[in-house]
């Protein structure tokens, strides 16, 4: 499965509650990512939180906008990327 770099920007910031309800809004778009077979690996947010860039596991990029879409997230830009691993050269 393809590995991708999604960059989203929210400009009031990104608030997701550290407790129960913000863990259950992540787990929601956990579980309907599923429904286009994509899977959400974890992201990065900028320290201002107006930027994220989410790793993704997914058939393709238009899986990826259709599941940010359902989930009213937006989309800056979808790049296909691959890991280098510094330690690979030891």
């Amino acid at each position: 499965m393809p590995r991708y770099v999604v960059q989203r920007e929210f400009p009031d910031g990104l608030n997701v509650p550290i407790d129960d309800a913000g863990a259950r809004a992540c787990l929601a778009v956990v579980d309907s990512n599923m429904a286009d077979q994509v899977t959400w690996v974890h992201s990065y947010v900028s320290a201002d939180k107006k930027t994220t860039f989410c790793i993704y596991d997914a058939p393709s990029p238009e899986a990826i906008r259709r599941s940010a879409n359902r989930n009213k997230l937006p989309v800056g830009s979808i790049t296909e990327v691959r890991v280098l691993d510094p330690y690979f050269y030891k």
